[in-house]
């Protein structure tokens, strides 16, 4: 990501934006629905926002900006004890996010196949596409903090005490310089790739 800053950066300028857009409307689509489930705490502390801003994690946005493929935003705040149906509304809170990655993925395949966007700027938007997909599909890997956790498991003592080490075996690039999460995720991605943008 750096070195785009140099070399190009109006794509860095775009695509680290888009990233921290994304980021933030996961992040604030989380809030969204824990509110609607009846918890007002996001609400109570400013973070039932789409500004990306009150959903930035320091650290995280720093990480981006050194690897430009891994990072993260502030985690959401719920209280589940404010929820109706706990166990299901907190796997719907967590499903919000990634739920609304796919959806601006489709939203923006929309704006490239049906708006005359010339080359240039359709690569950058096939990229936010592709971030979109698989920052939705990463976070929802089974394993904590990731939200998949929520939306697929009950909660495992053994996994959890092992979340981290999991967590840093998913990203590390250790299978051919490739990381496990990306040998997962790549043919599903893929897929949704082809069915959003044929014409790449």
């Amino acid at each position: 990501m750096l070195d785009l800053l140099f070399t190009s950066p109006l794509s860095f300028v775009v695509i680290f934006g888009g990233i921290i857009i994304a980021i933030g409307i996961h992040e604030a689509a989380h809030c969204y629905m824990a509110d609607y489930l009846g918890d007002p705490t996001p609400r109570s502390l400013g973070r039932l926002t789409l500004n990306p801003l009150a959903h930035l994690d320091p650290m995280g946005t720093l990480v981006i900006l050194i690897t430009g493929v891994f990072g993260w935003g502030k985690p959401s705040p719920f209280d589940p004890y404010n929820l109706r149906n706990p166990q299901r509304d907190v796997a719907l809170i967590a499903a919000a996010g990634p739920a609304s990655n796919l959806l601006l993925a489709v939203g923006l395949s929309l704006l490239a196949r049906f708006l005359p966007i010339p080359p240039s700027l359709f690569s950058i938007v096939y990229i936010l596409v592709r971030l979109n997909v698989f920052l939705a599909l990463f976070n929802l890997i089974p394993v904590s903090p990731l939200d998949g956790a929520k939306v697929f498991l009950k909660q495992n003592p053994l996994v959890a005490q092992n979340s981290y080490l999991l967590l840093l075996l998913l990203i590390l690039p250790i299978f051919g310089g490739h990381s496990l999460a990306s040998l997962i995720i790549s043919p599903i991605a893929n897929t949704i790739l082809s069915l959003l943008l044929p014409t790449i």
